[in-house]
């Protein structure tokens, strides 16, 4: 069976590493000159790495599970880091529960109310109440107003600006629960891990599956219109050909699919639907737009680390940047040429104008950010720094962002929707994307199968 996946991010690559394994011919549209979406790689002059920060969880099974399937678990490497808060112009480390007893930022009863916060959230597993909550109302009923207007409302500014105060339980409560699984219970400490090579690795081997089982990999085509072809199939037309499929699976971002596929074959609703249900459902509603977070990361290249922390958590208003993320304190340094990698994330909304600000800008103020910080750091062993962007990196909870979203409803049987606008009680990372993968593929085979068999 012939079938087309447009978007060669890790959603469709991954999609079409299962898919090829299952004896189709499957080919993979992207509009870029290299795969790899939010997760592709940059060329940093003597390494190449990761353009945005990732680490793997020791709980991240679906991911896990691809890596295992690629035969790279020999090159899944774990590491045992740390994590400091920058306040009041000073650095403190909270790595251990020794340290975060001794935190001078918080009394004894609101650390003990913190702790209660990080246990409960982690506890959780019906969302759908805290959609109805702020944020900062939630927090408040849990840790109380002290953890709130010291630790939370600082980091929640940092990570949201004044957005924050729109924004859901939801949002808290899964970045929580993702980053508690993380701690090894028996040694109270933060396990993280990459694979050797970062997410180039990983993509070359997702291409490597895909082409030895006959799949194809088609850059630099950016899809123009997906329409319906005269025998059944799904035609898409890019800038450069015409492709026929048997069946068509779109990664793309809502607001793409609007322009891309005719308007007879797609209806963009209000609603989170499931996977299996979200396919050929017909919504009358009309869609409300959805706001969504880009974010600023500049990538310091130095001789020597800038910190030993992995993430350093900023809860100062001065500073321009979100945290300090020190990657080669995960990453070990054969990777990297020998030079130590730090991102420092900037978010913001997708529509705010400081998004478009030149290389420049950032550089200098972020720059300065890193003075402030760390003024024993000598700038001068600094290599290389480089600015990336991207507009859109996940939409904003808001309350009831579930009853909110935008979803693709599809007319047409053979043409199918699989993009992270269904990631409605997560954060956005890559384990969530390999089970949306995961799932999707085991409804459309056993769709194929019962369509065999009758």
């Amino acid at each position: 069976m012939q079938i087309g996946i447009v978007g060669a991010g890790l959603m469709g690559m991954a999609l079409a590493h299962k898919l090829t394994a299952d004896g189709h011919r499957v080919t993979v549209i992207e509009h870029s000159d290299q795969p790899g979406g939010l997760a592709t790689w940059h060329d940093f002059g003597e390494f190449y790495w990761d353009r945005f920060y990732h680490v793997i969880l020791p709980s991240d099974r679906n991911l896990i599970g691809l890596i295992n399937d690629l035969d790279m678990s020999s090159d899944l490497q774990w590491q045992r880091t740390y994590t400091g808060f920058f306040v009041d112009d000073k650095l403190h480390s909270i790595s251990s529960n020794l340290e975060f007893l001794k935190f001078p930022l918080l009394s004894f009863i609101s650390k003990i109310r913190l702790g209660f916060t990080m246990l409960y959230a982690s506890r959780i597993n019906s969302w759908q109440k805290l959609e109805t909550l702020s944020c900062e109302q939630w927090l408040r009923r849990i840790s109380g107003d002290e953890n709130v207007e010291k630790l939370w409302k600082p980091l929640l500014l940092a990570k949201l600006g004044p957005s924050y105060k729109r924004v859901s339980a939801v949002f808290i409560w899964s970045y929580i629960k993702r980053m508690f699984s993380a701690r090894d219970k028996s040694a109270s400490a933060e396990q993280l891990g990459h694979v050797k090579g970062g997410y180039q690795s990983i993509f070359a081997a997702l291409q490597n599956s895909m082409e030895s089982s006959g799949g194809t990999l088609k850059l630099n085509e950016p899809v123009k219109r997906i329409q319906p072809a005269a025998d059944g199939g799904i035609l898409v037309q890019t800038d450069k050909q015409s492709y026929e499929f048997d069946h068509v699976v779109c990664t793309s971002p809502v607001s793409v699919l609007k322009q891309i596929v005719s308007t007879d074959m797609l209806r963009i609703g209000n609603g989170h639907k499931n996977l299996k249900s979200q396919i050929n459902e017909v919504s009358t509603e009309q869609p409300e737009e959805v706001e969504y977070l880009g974010v600023v990361c500049v990538v310091i290249v130095s001789k020597k680390p800038l910190t030993h922390y992995y993430v350093v958590n900023i809860a100062d208003e001065t500073i321009p940047f979100t945290g300090v993320i020190g990657m080669s304190n995960v990453v070990k340094p054969e990777n990297t040429a020998g030079y130590h990698v730090t991102f420092l994330p900037r978010y913001m909304l997708s529509t705010d104008d400081e998004l478009q600000k030149p290389d420049t800008y950032f550089e200098e103020q972020f720059l300065g950010g890193i003075a402030k910080m760390f003024p024993e750091f000598d700038m001068q062993g600094i290599v290389s720094v480089h600015v990336n962007r991207a507009i859109k990196v996940q939409p904003l909870q808001v309350l009831n962002y579930s009853k909110l979203v935008p979803t693709a409803q599809t007319h047409h049987e053979r043409l199918h929707v699989l993009n992270t606008s269904q990631f409605v009680n997560a954060t956005l990372n890559n384990n969530e994307v390999i089970g949306a993968v995961n799932a999707f593929h085991h409804s459309f085979s056993s769709n194929l199968l019962s369509n065999k068999q009758e």
